[in-house]
This record gives C-alpha cells, sequence and structure tokens, in this order.
C-alpha cells in the first residue's frame, strides 16, 4: 500500500514512521509512505499556503492552489483522497478494513481555521471525523486514521489475534470485557475469583455479562 501525505508539519511524521511495527512494514515493502510539505507548493516569493476567508470571520483557511499543486505534481491516481474534519462521518473499524483493502490514498492535514471549501468539493473523496472535537492539527487525526489502517494489513502485525480483541474485531460491538493478568492480588486488590476458576463456560458468561454492563454504564454516561 502506498500512503501519501500532504502536511504542513512534515517533522510531525518522523517519530511515526520509525516506530518499530512501522519501520518493519516500510522495511518489508508492505507499505510506502511519502509526505509532500505543503510550503513547498505555496503561492508567490513567500510561499504563501493560507488566506482570509471571504465574507470575513476569524482564522485562516488554506488555499486551493497548492494543495492542486502539490497533487498535479504528485502525478499519481489515487483510489481515495482523504480529509479529517469534525463535521463528517464518524471513522470506525468498519471503514478502516475497507480501506485497508486499497492500493494507495492521499491525506490532506487540514490547519487554521480549515480548508478552501472547493477543495473539500472538488478535490477530496472521502471526509471522516475521529470525534465531535477540536484539535491542534489534521496530522493528530490523520495518524490516528493511518495507524487503524495499516495495522490491518497482511504482514504487519504477525499475530492476528493480537489486532483486535475478539469482542471488538469479530463481533463488531467495540466493547471490551474486564482483563486481568498476574498477580492476582495486588496490595488486596483482587482478580475476580470467577477468572481463576477454570470454568469456561462460567467465564464466557460473565464476561457476557461484564459487556452489558459496561455498555449500560456508557449509554447512562458513567464510568
Amino acid at each position: 500500500m502506498i500512503i501519501d501525505i500532504i502536511s504542513l508539519f512534515p517533522n510531525f511524521w518522523k517519530n511515526f514512521l520509525s516506530y518499530p511495527i512501522i519501520k518493519k512494514s516500510i522495511k518489508k515493502k508492505i507499505i510506502k509512505f511519502n509526505i509532500y510539505y505543503l510550503k513547498n507548493y505555496g503561492i508567490g516569493k513567500n510561499y504563501k499556503i493560507d488566506d482570509y476567508p471571504y465574507g470575513g470571520g476569524n482564522g485562516m483557511l488554506l488555499k486551493i492552489e497548492p494543495i492542486y499543486n502539490c497533487i498535479k505534481k504528485i502525478k499519481k491516481k489515487y483510489n481515495e483522497i482523504i480529509f479529517l474534519t469534525p463535521d463528517a462521518k464518524l471513522f470506525s473499524q468498519k471503514t478502516a478494513i475497507k480501506l485497508s483493502k486499497l492500493n494507495k490514498i492521499l491525506f490532506i492535514c487540514g490547519h487554521f481555521k480549515g480548508i478552501d471549501q472547493r477543495i473539500r468539493n472538488y478535490i477530496i473523496t472521502k471526509e471522516y471525523s475521529i470525534g465531535k472535537y477540536i484539535i491542534s492539527n489534521g496530522e493528530i487525526a490523520t495518524l490516528i486514521v493511518i495507524d487503524s489502517i495499516i495495522r490491518l494489513l497482511p504482514g504487519v502485525i504477525n499475530n492476528k489475534n493480537s489486532i483486535i480483541t475478539d469482542s471488538f474485531y469479530k463481533n463488531n460491538n467495540y466493547y471490551e470485557y474486564p482483563l486481568y493478568t498476574r498477580p492476582n492480588n495486588f496490595n488486596n486488590l483482587k482478580v475476580p475469583k470467577i477468572l481463576l476458576s477454570g470454568n469456561h463456560q462460567k467465564i464466557k458468561n460473565w464476561r457476557k455479562k461484564q459487556i452489558i454492563i459496561k455498555k449500560n454504564n456508557l449509554n447512562k454516561g458513567t464510568k
């Protein structure tokens, strides 16, 4: 898979690309990353990439020309050109699975107040949200989505069971039962006895019950 990223902060990606799983996947040629610094495609002698919004209002917008010029220079045909924004469809595991089957994806990282709507209308093919909240830049949201996609690629993670736990992935319910490991007693904080019983059917029933409790608590807005 080829993942291209148009970003105002190319250095942001250095640590991510040096992360052992990612680094190994790049070495094995499972993934190829290309980071394009948007400022290099800016307008005029100052390489301007943003401007004030028409009609007034606070903040700056990313201009259409630098992004258009960058994509034109890249000269690639992408399966999808993706933009992360709060006012879009919520990104899900189902979407991650779908995107993991593609060959070439381009991510455009937003910044400032947003981007010129013409980019969204005529350049971007898919928009997703990681949640209805504001963060410092589009790189953070883009990294989350990329990570969720590439860990699904064959060969990236050797142990399939470690990709996503059964209750998250197979049952598609995104709720996990409580998990415990050794020691079974730490400072008088004890593991539930049922998990030490060796009775797999009772453990299975207990776990199902715990998922229902967690689901109900989340719906009520409690921890």
